[in-house]
């Protein structure tokens, strides 16, 4: 099933404008006098705030799409006078379901046009490293030479989170459904060295009693492009094997054993229905989309845990997070965490050279932090914590023009 990741149809909200007709001319104090009683009146017809009630240009619209859940009511401001109307991005797949309405939300409330493709994480840091985007998007944190060549070409970049996900084992056997199957860190580290080949091999079946399963060839399923999906689930095997770590590693990129590369989540997903036996890994909301069947994998606690909503917020719990925000969820010690989960990061340089286009960038990842929020749910992703919302804001805030901040906000 194809996703709308790719394309957001925009709405322009034409600011308002008001008239007046001009009064007969008063004696001055009288003139004074009616001008002070009708601003108190128009102050109280307000509310107090001094805002004019009127429709009002980009410049001055505050939006309000839902509160936010890691805190109380966020009221976003739009960008100023004299930002950008449009900016491009490219990176993570993982995210794009919820980018993909972020943009259209933000575009119909501030009048900005967002073109976001979602072309993987690899091609993301790519493209701003190469400064062809406005920003870039990934779910792997940029290695030590990713960031200096990042460094070189336009300063420091810096990783901000806008949510975390999981990324589901998926799988294709018929009549097995979604949490059926349990697969240990261990058997699913052999499956993808290729040590365990078949479905009904000894040490799959002593963990799932009961079931059925096939004499079938196990055809493993891996991203062929750069991916941060990909950089979060080997930064998982690493974690849970030492062969695994010591013959493959993790990164966006991988030399994999074998068997089938697809392109992005959506290439993944469509691979691994198609070919019975199977097994892949794709972000958790393409696995909804496609209906493919999940399994539950066994966390650090020896518990078996589906991906959900619940078992992905709770990966993040108990984390100290770092300022700078680059910190791996994988593997988590909560005893109801689903162990394969990331955040994923918004990638853009701190000294913006371009003011118009670094405003509309810093207010619209200020909103994504904050009312952006309100989407996670219904799409499966995890919310920020308000710890992590309070490290994304100061990231956001040191966005700069020339040592300017490009931020005013609360």
């Amino acid at each position: 099933m194809k996703t709308n990741c790719e394309e957001a149809n925009y709405m322009h909200i034409a600011s308002g404008a008001t008239s007046a007709k001009r009064s007969r001319k008063l004696p001055e104090a009288l003139a004074v006098m009616v001008v002070a009683m009708l601003a108190a009146f128009l102050l109280a017809a307000c509310g107090g705030d001094g805002e004019s009630s009127s429709a009002s240009s980009p410049a001055a619209t505050t939006t309000s799409i839902a509160s936010s859940p890691t805190g109380p009511q966020v009221t976003s401001p739009c960008p100023p006078a004299g930002s950008a109307s449009a900016l491009t991005g490219a990176g993570a797949t993982f995210p794009g379901p919820l980018y993909s309405k972020w943009i259209d939300a933000f575009g119909k409330a501030c009048n900005a046009q967002i073109n976001y493709q979602p072309i993987g994480s690899g091609g993301g840091i790519k493209q701003i490293t190469e400064k062809t985007v406005d920003f870039g998007a990934s779910d792997g944190i940029m290695t030590a030479e990713q960031e200096a060549a990042a460094n070189q070409a336009g300063g420091p970049i810096l990783h901000i989170p806008m949510a975390s996900g999981a990324v589901a084992v998926v799988l294709n056997l018929r009549g097995i459904q979604s949490g059926q199957l349990k697969l240990s860190p261990d058997v699913l580290a052999d499956i993808y060295l290729k040590k365990i080949t078949k479905w009904n091999d000894p040490r799959i079946t002593a963990l799932n009693a009961g079931l059925n399963l096939p004499d079938t060839d196990i055809a493993v399923v891996h991203r062929a492009d750069g991916s941060g999906t990909t950089f979060i689930f080997t930064d998982y095997l690493s974690k849970v094997s030492p062969e695994w770590k010591a013959k493959v590693g993790s990164g966006t990129s991988v030399s994999w054993p074998g068997d089938i590369g697809g392109e992005k989540n959506a290439g993944v997903a469509a691979q691994v229905a198609q070919i019975p036996g199977a097994i892949g890994y794709v972000e958790l909301a393409y696995a909804v989309q496609n209906k493919l069947t999940w399994a539950a994998v066994r966390n650090k606690s020896g518990k078996f845990v589906e991906p959900g909503l619940e078992a992905t917020s709770a990966a993040a719990e108990g984390v100290l997070l770092p300022d700078d925000m680059k910190v791996l969820l994988t593997d988590s010690e909560n005893p109801n965490a689903y162990p394969i989960v990331g955040f994923t990061w918004i990638l853009v340089y701190q000294n913006q050279p371009d003011k118009a286009k670094g405003q509309t960038l810093a207010y619209y990842l200020w909103w994504s932090i904050h009312e952006g929020q309100s989407f996670t749910k219904d799409l499966l992703y995890g919310a920020l914590s308000a710890e992590a919302v309070k490290k994304a804001e100061a990231e956001i805030r040191s966005i700069s023009h020339q040592g300017q901040p490009l931020l005013q906000a609360p």
